[in-house]
């Protein structure tokens, strides 16, 4: 370790700070691209399910229930047998294991918003389905699913770092935490912060974004109660 290169060098020289701070902006983005597309997809899949009910709420829960029923590292082990590791059989296998539970959860808030008195009074003064979930619906669910987002994303970080440690996601030469604790198992004993440091920033990380998301949700409900009261 010097001034030019505080955290040291890993085996091939490269500077280990300039790795870490790229590795966090690769897993970050990669989380939040993933959840994004699997929230994009549970919102649409949940509201339309929620609100129109019936037959179609039966034949998308028959869907959903089979997503949900697949097994999240083992799909992933199949995807990467075909597609094989990387970015994009990582993407795939997160989105399609991981919608299925948003999907439930925006399903079960539109059910109760559906019968609230302004998706009421918009049905009696004329308003098509399309425009109630668009314009009445849809805006209702945007707060509980950015808790939802905050909560879930640092799940997502630890699930994508879990699979690169395992060689499933991304590959080296890519900067990404889980590659770099990989890395650095044969040089443990020599150099042990090379394995420490990625590790401490995916808890610090986590933990951030979790006392976030928790605090979202106390002001949420906090809001609701206030609401519900007056």
């Amino acid at each position: 370790m010097s001034m030019a290169h505080p955290l040291g060098t890993d085996n091939l020289g490269r500077d280990y700070l300039s790795r870490l701070l790229f590795g966090g902006r690769t897993t970050l983005g990669l989380a939040v691209v993933i959840m994004s597309a699997t929230m994009a997809i549970g919102f649409i899949v949940g509201a339309i399910s929620g609100y129109l009910g019936g037959v179609v709420d039966i034949l998308i829960q028959s869907v959903v229930a089979m997503f949900q029923g697949l097994p999240g590292l083992a799909f992933m082990l199949t995807l990467a047998g075909v597609l094989g590791p990387g970015a994009t059989s990582l993407f795939i296998a997160l989105v399609v294991t991981a919608w299925a539970d948003f999907s439930r959860i925006v399903r079960a808030e539109t059910l109760r918003l559906r019968e609230a008195q302004f998706i009421e009074a918009a049905r009696v003064l004329g308003a098509g389905q399309h425009r109630i979930i668009v314009q009445h619906l849809m805006p209702n669910l945007v707060t509980p699913l950015i808790v939802l987002f905050t909560s879930r994303i640092g799940r997502m970080i630890l699930t994508i770092a879990s699979l690169s440690f395992l060689g499933l996601g991304l590959q080296p030469p890519t900067a990404d935490w889980g590659v770099m604790i990989s890395d650095s198992r044969a040089f443990f004993r020599s150099a042990p912060h090379l394995m420490v440091m990625p590790g401490l920033c995916i808890f610090a990380v986590s933990l951030a974004i979790n006392i976030i998301g928790d605090d979202l949700r106390d002001r949420m409900d906090r809001r609701t109660d206030r609401w519900m009261v007056s």
